[in-house]
């Protein structure tokens, strides 16, 4: 039981490290995450604002929905609640017996939240800064 449960915790790790980092990485931009059914790119920074004291909702959440699945925002450059490029990822597990499926905003994760499909973490694994940008219609 102990084993089970090791291994269990050791690849929950493992995958909350892999999507925070996903999300974080630098280099050139890559199709990053969805912010109302529309994917967006972004250009990672080395930024780490965990030890910065700032308050939670100077950050927009990124939900990480785990390996294979695009990760989904909450608001984007435009809207009256954007925090200009802060993010704090906040990884999501899937309720037993349901299949992780792709979601594409952040009204279905609450929703899915709200139906016990899937639990959202409490608090973030990673904050930082990133620019983000609409996918042209040319990267199809």
């Amino acid at each position: 039981m102990f084993r089970r449960l090791a291994a269990a915790v050791t690849s929950a790790a493992l995958l909350v490290s892999v999507a925070a980092s996903t999300v974080a990485a630098g280099g050139p931009p890559n199709l990053a995450f969805y912010v109302d059914d529309v994917r967006y790119r972004t250009v990672g920074t080395p930024t780490d604002f965990s030890n910065t004291g700032a308050p939670d909702f100077t950050y927009d959440r990124i939900y990480a929905l785990g390996s294979g699945l695009i990760n989904v925002a909450e608001t984007k450059p435009g809207d009256t609640d954007f925090n200009g490029g802060r993010w704090a990822v906040y990884p999501i597990t899937w309720a037993t017996g349901v299949t992780p499926v792709q979601l594409t905003n952040d009204a279905d994760i609450l929703a899915w939240e709200a139906a016990g499909l899937l639990s959202i973490a409490d608090s973030p694994v990673r904050l930082f800064f990133c620019s983000v940008n609409k996918v042209p219609p040319s990267w199809g």
